[in-house]
């Protein structure tokens, strides 16, 4: 039976795990953070594939969707719930001109009017006169979501930090650790925005864009925000427990910031607009979870077969919502030797 090291223990690496073990195969995975890893930690897990930068990208995105559907109906339990998202992100014509592209997708859109939005969401204060509602996207928390995924692979866990990958005659055979060298057939990195470092004594330069992304959770509220709410000052969820989880930075998928500024200032900002969303509510501050996004150069996934044998990549904003759609793809690759045309458009040789 062939060996395989997983080098981060996020959603990503996680999802991997999984799809392995439900193959046969068994996985180590090593990874510097605990179990849910960084990244995932700081997700906001909005689950979507109204979000694309091009129509491979929405049909990579739309199998996420049915993937964590997959993972749902395999696994009790799972912290994945599907409440729909109401967005208004844009208005106007380019609110039409989004309803009209997904719809030829064959996305499911719902166009709501003013009364029908305060009807949807009561507690909400500036009510828009239109917006569009996604019924099929959903929520997960990836970092509770990687720790189930792995407890139900069996894989190991090693907690330490990798210095490099090892090679022998051209192929990747393991990871030199802090804690020692570690041999495996076939070596998959998840790791996220600590790639490029990995892959440069291999010659391979991977791109990667500095989206640092900063995600507030408030106090325990009552429900007043049932769906998934995207505006244009603020993207936020409610959990079950009542938090509301909001990103720091205005619609954070596309967010281009290279940096967040003062935190405090960040903070007390996203906090006001949260209020404002639901004037009335005392909304405080909980906590607060920072973290680099692995957001590649283009935007895109990066996903396959690696510079020289033995290797595989796995890297990828949003990870919340591709984990489970690649690990699926990219696992019955490496078992089967086939490559997915799902993947065609995210090959790490197109940075080569």
């Amino acid at each position: 039976m062939s060996q395989t090291l997983i080098i981060g223990a996020g959603i990503t690496g996680a999802a991997l795990a999984y799809q392995l073990y439900r193959r046969g195969q068994t996985a180590t995975i090593v990874s510097t953070h605990a179990e849910g890893g960084l990244a995932s930690a700081a997700s906001f897990g909005w689950l979507n594939a109204s979000y694309f930068l091009s129509r491979p990208h929405y049909h990579l995105r739309y199998q996420g969707l049915a993937a964590h559907r997959r993972l749902t109906a395999q696994l009790s339990g799972l912290p994945t719930t599907w409440p729909g998202c109401v967005w208004y992100e844009a208005t106007g014509d380019a609110q039409a001109e989004t309803a009209a592209d997904l719809r030829a997708l064959g996305y499911t859109v719902e166009a709501l009017t003013k009364a029908q939005i305060a009807a949807k969401l009561p507690a909400l204060g500036p009510v828009p006169e239109t917006a569009l509602h996604f019924p099929e996207e959903g929520v997960a928390d990836p970092a509770t979501l990687a720790r189930a995924l792995i407890a139900a692979s069996g894989a190991k866990v090693i907690r330490a930090t990798v210095q490099s990958l090892t090679s022998d005659h051209g192929k990747v055979i393991g990871a030199l650790t802090d804690l020692g060298p570690l041999i495996a057939d076939r070596v998959i990195l998840a790791t996220g925005t600590g790639t490029p470092a990995l892959l440069q004594p291999l010659g391979l330069a991977l791109p990667m864009l500095t989206r640092p992304g900063l995600m507030l959770t408030t106090n325990a509220l009552p429900p007043i925000c049932p769906v998934v709410l995207a505006t244009p000052d603020q993207e936020v969820r409610q959990d079950a427990m009542g938090h509301l989880h909001a990103p720091a930075s205005a619609g954070h998928q596309g967010d281009h910031a290279e940096s967040l500024g003062s935190f405090p200032v960040v903070i007390n900002a996203t906090l006001q607009r949260l209020r404002g969303l639901f004037p009335g509510q005392e909304i405080h501050f909980g906590r607060q979870a920072m973290a680099l996004r692995p957001v590649p150069g283009d935007g895109l996934p990066v996903v396959g077969q690696g510079p020289v044998p033995g290797l595989w990549l796995a890297v990828m904003h949003s990870g919340a919502t591709l984990a489970p759609v690649v690990a699926e793809h990219l696992v019955d690759e490496i078992i089967g030797g086939v490559e997915s045309p799902l993947l065609a458009e995210f090959r790490p040789t197109r940075f080569q």
